[in-house]
């Protein structure tokens, strides 16, 4: 069976929510989804999973130190990664409060991994955001995203 690993950190629970409803979203395409937090997840996981989406709140701009962290770690498998999918999402205080560069730089570690990413032309571009707690869009727009990547998961696996 095909599995997706959702990564997240949280300090709130604001991006720990929206890591719930992702995976509501790929467990509504009967793929398998495990949800885990970053500082409990090694880099040599993302080598037995056909997907990973990626949450973290908004820090200066960028994602939080345990994200990174990870992505750094991943450096040793580059290249091992290549033609899996990927995805992200995140949360921050503030509209303009660096959602969009946040993802985008989870989304071009993928890249450089190799990794497929499929956006949206409806709602959020680039992956679901929050501004605080999630509210029904970001909701509906990460169940959307759980979604998205396990269907194109399961259509390239």
């Amino acid at each position: 069976m095909k599995k997706i690993l959702i990564i997240y950190y949280s300090k709130t629970r604001n991006t720990e929510e929206m890591a719930k409803f992702v995976g509501e979203g790929v467990k509504e395409e009967k793929v398998e989804v495990e949800v885990k937090k970053a500082e409990d997840t090694k880099a040599e996981e993302l080598l037995k999973a056909d997907g990973i989406i990626i949450g973290s709140p908004t820090y200066y701009g960028g994602m939080a130190a345990p994200i990174k962290e990870l992505l750094d770690e991943s450096v040793k498998f580059h290249g091992q990664l290549k033609g899996k999918i990927g995805g992200a999402f995140s949360s921050s205080a503030n509209i303009g409060g660096g959602n969009e560069t946040t993802i985008m730089d989870i989304l071009k570690a993928f890249l450089i991994h190799g990794m497929i990413i499929q956006g949206t032309p409806e709602g959020d571009h680039y992956g679901p955001v929050a501004i605080g707690a999630p509210d029904e869009r970001s909701k509906s727009q990460c169940k959307g995203l759980g979604r998205r990547i396990a269907r194109l998961v399961k259509r390239l696996g």
